[in-house]
């Protein structure tokens, strides 16, 4: 019984050096697999991931996309030409050339323009006419205004500048279409005033069968008047209105050519946008309109 339990006391001895040395053996094997790891993310980040050429497809690929199981290819990426920029030193310097010039860039030419007389005397002429450009009021709307307003807004306007005036009543329909040529009037030429105000805040008990009723001013008197849409033809568009107001003065100005635009001038422009309106009023419907 003694030799057994002598002989216990050396298996358990055993086993706990067996047991210690698994443990040590366990702990070496796990730090060698933290280091193999620590060495391959090191060396992972040494290394590229290499990609095919953009666009390109394999065998399998065009065989899967045949077949729809795929999204068609995307295209592949092209480059927008080369344009080199322009060289200013090459530009011809013409009358276009400083035509396309603002007012501070004509003063900055002023010293690299001295040896070219003709250029000069154009480069000073474009820049008179932008000042002058300046000098003219610009309007661009139709204002309305109320019967006191009238005498410093219409009879008291620079001797230069135009006013178109527009007796009219909310509510009245041949008001609403006359309104609406005059507003695109305005923007064509915004160097003519034009303003609205309701007739019997301008002229007390006005008749309201008298409306629309037009009145152009200059110089603090009055030039024309107009009563009703009859005035301005059968069919009342900006280009007929247009070319009733210009008839005998100019009274419409674009600001563009100084304060002295001719009303033969701006009728030119007017029977110009009539013809190409009436082409294309042919051409939307399908009239089989042609110029031959």
């Amino acid at each position: 019984r003694g030799r057994e339990r002598g002989g216990l006391k050396i298996h358990f001895a055993q086993f706990l050096v067996f047991t210690d040395r698994n443990r040590k053996e366990r702990k070496a094997n796990r730090r060698r697999r933290r280091t193999e790891a620590s060495s391959f993310v090191k060396m992972a980040d040494y290394h590229f991931v290499y990609k095919d050429v953009e666009g390109a497809s394999t065998q399998w690929d065009d065989i899967q996309r045949k077949l729809g199981n795929l999204p068609e290819k995307p295209p592949a990426f092209k480059p927008a030409p080369f344009t080199p920029a322009p060289d200013g030193d090459s530009i011809p310097k013409d009358k276009a050339w400083i035509d396309e010039k603002n007012e501070d860039e004509l003063e900055e030419l002023e010293d690299d323009l001295d040896d070219d007389r003709f250029l000069e005397e154009y480069r000073k002429k474009r820049l008179a006419e932008m000042k002058e450009t300046v000098k003219i009021a610009k309007f661009g709307s139709v204002v309305p205004i109320s019967g006191s307003d009238f005498v410093r807004e219409v009879s008291q306007a620079p001797p230069e500048v135009w006013v178109v005036v527009l007796l009219y009543k909310d509510g009245y329909q041949e008001c609403g279409v006359l309104l609406r040529c005059l507003e695109e009037l305005a923007t064509k030429y915004p160097a003519t005033k034009f303003v609205k105000i309701i007739s019997t805040d301008c002229i007390p008990n006005y008749p309201d069968r008298n409306l629309p009723t037009l009145l152009v001013y200059n110089n603090s008197a009055v030039k024309a008047n107009y009563v009703g849409l009859r005035s301005f033809g059968r069919r009342c568009t900006p280009e007929s209105v247009a070319l009733v107001l210009c008839q005998s003065d100019p009274v419409l100005n674009d600001g563009q050519n100084g304060s002295d635009t001719s009303s033969q001038a701006v009728m030119d422009g007017v029977r110009r946008r009539i013809l190409e309106r009436v082409v294309k009023d042919h051409e939307e419907r399908g009239d089989g309109y042609s110029s031959d």
